[in-house]
């Protein structure tokens, strides 16, 4: 039987940066990820980061590259009623966030770890935890074919929504919160210069809309559509027709379009597990918290998870102490929560839910309220670049 330190489940990013925060701490460790690597990195994800998630890369040693081609953003639009206003994000928090795509920080990743002699198994098939509730967890798995298994002290589950290692705790001692969106976000990526230097946010009576982008000369644009909505139904043409319709004239006519090299109409879902740790076993991101996407917040928070985590790990085998390893999950929640809350309440802020005439009038309101209050901008501002990370988070 093989052993190792720490068996980490999940070689997106999140497992990849657990690895490579340990490995600069001495921590070996083993991933294991069903998907080969050319699909892991082929994945399109969002890729706005807070700053916190910024400093966590470059403490990793694999920001070298997105401090060079990352762009860093100091506000962004709110738009609604043919107008926009403008979130002044460092003037109002002295912070900002950095656009970088999650397929670049995988990238950075798997030079950072794999190529440099991490121990990654890719092609792996049925993984089973075992053992998470005694001192000596094991993980077995199937790989060319081969049944394999690993003894361990610790399983940090970063295998995602569907993964293994959440569906391997019993109903009764897990609590699952959820919520879904009666709507979905229809994304396209283009490879034209976008709209603006940085993202704006639309309020339409037609539906939200979102302009972002990858890089100066990459696109990443979002409608939003019903959840009964399919691909086929949306030729590029009535993609940017509708997109104009959504946003203010003035933006709409400085609107560049070009065919999509991407289409991907994706559902909204709030979702938290409680607790995140189970004996020995650790729930990270995804496995254990979904946000939905207007606020940015899922990238981040499981970066989030990963520096308690490791850092907890850290405490362990250097010092001997389990206390940050048992305050894990009440740090991971406190965190998760108040993400939860911000991220819900720019959903409900930004997009419509069906046709209720005085619903959008609250909204315009609130967005009202949002143009003229420092102090309602303010919020919005420090909870969008990233709540600030003390002994309760």
């Amino acid at each position: 039987m093989q052993q190792t330190r720490v068996v980490i489940v999940g070689a997106g990013p999140s497992g990849l940066l657990l690895a490579q925060l340990l490995r600069r701490h001495g921590i070996d460790s083993v991933v294991l990820e069903q998907r080969t690597r050319h699909y892991v990195e082929a994945r399109i994800r969002a890729g706005l980061l807070e700053q916190g998630t910024v400093d966590l890369l470059r403490e990793a040693g694999v920001g070298e590259r997105m401090a060079r081609e990352g762009l860093v953003h100091n506000g962004f639009e709110v738009a609604f009623e043919g107008r926009a206003h403008r979130i002044d994000l460092h003037g109002l928090t002295g912070s900002q966030v950095t656009v970088y795509g999650q397929t670049e920080i995988q990238r950075d990743l798997d030079h950072g770890f794999v190529d440099n002699g991490g121990d990654v198994r890719y092609g792996v098939e049925q993984v089973v935890i075992e053992g998470y509730e005694s001192a000596h967890p094991r993980v077995s798995f199937t790989m060319d074919g081969v049944r394999q298994e690993i003894a361990c002290d610790f399983i940090a589950g970063c295998d995602g929504f569907h993964g293994v290692c959440r569906r391997s705790i019993p109903s009764d001692a897990i609590r699952i919160y959820e919520r879904a969106y009666p709507f979905c976000w229809l994304g396209i990526l283009a490879d034209v210069e976008p709209l603006s230097d940085e993202l704006i946010y639309a309020n339409h009576v037609r539906g939200f809309a979102l302009c972002s982008m990858r890089s100066r000369t990459r696109s990443r644009y979002y409608i939003q559509c019903p959840v009964n909505d399919t691909i086929a139904s949306w030729p590029d043409e009535r993609f940017w027709d509708e997109l104009r319709s959504r946003l203010p004239s003035a933006h709409a006519a400085r609107l560049i379009t070009g065919p999509a090299i991407e289409k991907a109409i994706a559902p909204l879902r709030s979702f938290v597990a409680e607790p995140m740790r189970f004996g020995r076993l650790f729930l990270v991101g995804d496995a254990a918290h979904i946000v939905p996407p207007t606020g940015a917040k899922g990238l981040n928070l499981a970066a989030a998870d990963v520096r308690v985590l490791y850092q907890a790990l850290v405490e362990h085998y250097r010092l001997g102490s389990d206390t940050a390893l048992d305050e894990y999950s009440s740090r991971g929640l406190a965190r998760v929560w108040k993400a939860m809350r911000f991220s819900g309440w720019f959903t409900m802020l930004m997009h419509q839910f069906g046709d209720d005439p005085f619903a959008h009038k609250l909204q315009l309101a609130e967005l009202n309220y949002l143009t003229e209050s420092p102090a309602a901008s303010q919020s919005l501002a420090e909870n969008y670049v990233g709540l600030k990370f003390d002994q309760s988070t």
